[in-house]
Order: structure tokens, then sequence, then C-alpha cells
């Protein structure tokens, strides 16, 4: 098989939020766009799922067919979303509430379908979302890593036998306007400015330019945005940017990566962003920290964003939002940024 005939496995995320249930409404929205994907995760959780869609919708519920393996698809029924049983809920869990159980059988099949895709038997992943506390609360091994980003930073330097610090990984998010690539992740913003030094802020350079080369054919025109207010002001702000920022710029200026700033950051995503009317200036805006990153990105419409994690051996991509506990169970649930993610993930891999 090639990776365009390889399935594409979608990992059920927290079952007390609304993963399931927007996978059951990608499945009844765009079934030929849903096309060769096995849903790893729990079954009587996806046909609540598929239930609770078709009493929103007034359809007939949706098939689920447990599989074996990835060799049963090919086999399965038309219009019938076929589930890999790769955790164990001893019971259903309730809508909207934290709890351990869900959040280990999510990572449960996050590691599944991590191993899969790293073994050459699935074309990529795609992560429904998935509860930080609930993580937390499973304990064991789960509750070691913050989300999904570094479970799967975890599982690939296992794979490749290397230390998790020899396999540096970025979250990217990005939607029809304006992409964005993270210095750091999860972490305080008091960790995070500790961060923004000269070897994170040019890796994270390099891991932005080998990702957006690929997909655009060319060298992507990246931006970088300052950490301190107007960029530190010539210092009178912060000297982050002239000690440490500019530095990792220009030595990425030698390695022939094309990069400017520090710009802004109030300012440089605005310039980035692309429209019918306005072309952006960038192909990407390299960010200091989470939020400095993911809000402008989010602001634009959390229902096409996608997260991709650069660095990985593996394509991950996951939808722009979390486990919306306080509409889960209530069949509002969007599923088009979801949908995205699978194309999005289908574009990285062709």
């Amino acid at each position: 098989m090639t990776t365009q005939t390889l399935p594409f496995l979608i990992t059920m995320g927290d079952a007390a939020g609304i993963g399931p249930e927007i996978i059951a409404k990608a499945f009844a929205q765009s079934p030929l766009e849903l096309t060769g994907c096995v849903v790893v995760g729990d079954v009587p959780t996806l046909r609540r799922a598929c239930a609770l869609v078709a009493r929103s919708s007034r359809n007939p519920a949706m098939p689920v067919a447990e599989l074996d393996s990835l060799a049963d698809l090919p086999a399965m029924p038309p219009n019938c979303i076929g589930v890999l049983q790769k955790c164990t809920l001893p019971d259903l869990v309730a809508y909207g509430q934290i709890s351990g159980l869900a959040g280990g059988a999510a990572a449960d099949c996050i590691a599944w379908a991590a191993r899969t895709v790293l073994a050459g038997e699935a074309a990529a992943m795609v992560t429904a979302p998935i509860h930080k506390e609930a993580l937390s609360a499973a304990g064991g091994w789960a509750a070691r890593f913050p989300g999904h980003t570094e479970m799967l930073q975890a599982e690939a330097a296992a794979f490749l036998d290397k230390p998790v610090s020899e396999v540096p990984v970025r979250m990217m998010l990005a939607n029809d306007e304006l992409t964005t690539v993270l210095v750091s992740i999860h972490m305080s913003l008091r960790r995070a400015i500790d961060a923004v030094n000269f070897e994170n802020v040019l890796q994270t350079l390099r891991i932005a330019h080998q990702a957006l080369r690929i997909g655009l054919g060319r060298s992507p025109r990246i931006a970088v945005a300052g950490l301190n207010p107007h960029a530190g002001e010539g210092g009178m702000f912060g000297t982050e940017e002239q000690l440490i920022i500019a530095p990792a710029i220009a030595a990425a200026l030698r390695e022939g990566l094309d990069v400017r700033g520090p710009f802004a950051p109030d300012t440089v995503f605005m310039r980035a962003r692309n429209t019918l009317s306005k072309p952006g200036e960038f192909d990407v805006v390299v960010a200091m920290y989470h939020d400095q990153g993911l809000i402008p990105v989010k602001y634009l419409g959390v229902e096409q964003g996608v997260n991709v994690t650069l660095g990985l051996p593996l394509v991950r991509t996951s939808p722009d939002h979390g486990t919306a506990f306080d509409i889960a169970g209530a069949g509002r649930a969007d599923a088009s940024s979801l949908l995205a993610a699978i194309r999005m993930a289908r574009l990285l891999v062709a």
C-alpha cells in the first residue's frame, strides 16, 4: 500500500466532550470526505454519539461497525462508521464532566494510533479534542503529558530510539487566512518567557521553514513576532528582541531562510493575514508563546482552524477547539474544524 491508499485514523478524544459527536457529524455530513477513515475509540461511545446526531438532525442514526483490525476496513458496509476498540470504558461516561476514565481511554487511543502510523500501517492521524485535566486525573503514564503534542513527541522519540530532547516539535495553527507556529506550547507564561532563547527561536524557524517549504514548493516567507510590546521599542520595553530574537533571525538568514522581524506583535498578524482583497505579506508568523500565536487565528474563526504538529515523523492534525464540555451532549457541536483537519491531513500525506 502507498500512503495515499492507507487508512486515516481519527482518535475519539475525550468521551465526555464533543469529540465523538463531531466525528459522527463529519461521517453523516461528508461521507465521501471520510472515505478510508477509521475511528480509534470506544464503540458504545460512538453509537451514543450517532444517536445524538440522529436526534438533532431528525435522520436515522448512522450504524457503527466494530472492526477487529484495519484489514477489515475494505469489507465494511457503506454508510457506516468503522471503529477499532482500542480503549477500555466500563460504562458510558457522563457528558461534560472531567473523568479519569475518559482521560485514560483518550490517551490509550492516541498512543495506539501514533504507533500504528509510525509503523507505516496508516497514513496519518486526526485527533479529536482531549481534556488536559482528565489526562491528569487518569494517572499513570497519561498524566505525564499536558496534551497531544507532548504525548506524540514521546511516542515518536521511542519509535526513533532517541531522547525526547532530540525530537523537537512545534505547534502550527492554520486557517485559510493566517498560519502561526509557536516557540513554546503548553507551559505557564512565566516559563514561556524563559523559553524564548536563541536555540529555541532558531529551531522554530528551521522547523517552520522545512514544514511549509514542502507544502508551498518554495521557501516560506516567515515573519517573527517580538516578545514585548512594540517589539521592545529599541530596548525601552525589554531587550529580548535585541539580545535573542534578532540574532536568531540573523542566523536563519545566513542559512538561507526567508525570515524578517522581529515585528510588533500587535500588528504583524494583520500584515500576514491573507484575504481575497489583500494577500498577506507573509506565509507564517512565528509567535513567541501559546496565546500570542493562537488568539489571532482563533479570533478569525475556530470552525476552520487546524492544528498541525510539526517535527514528527508522522502526520497529525486536529480541529482547532477543545472538548467544549458546556455543550457536550446537546447536539450543537460543529464538525467543520474536524473536516478541515481531515482535509489538511490528506494534503500533507499526498
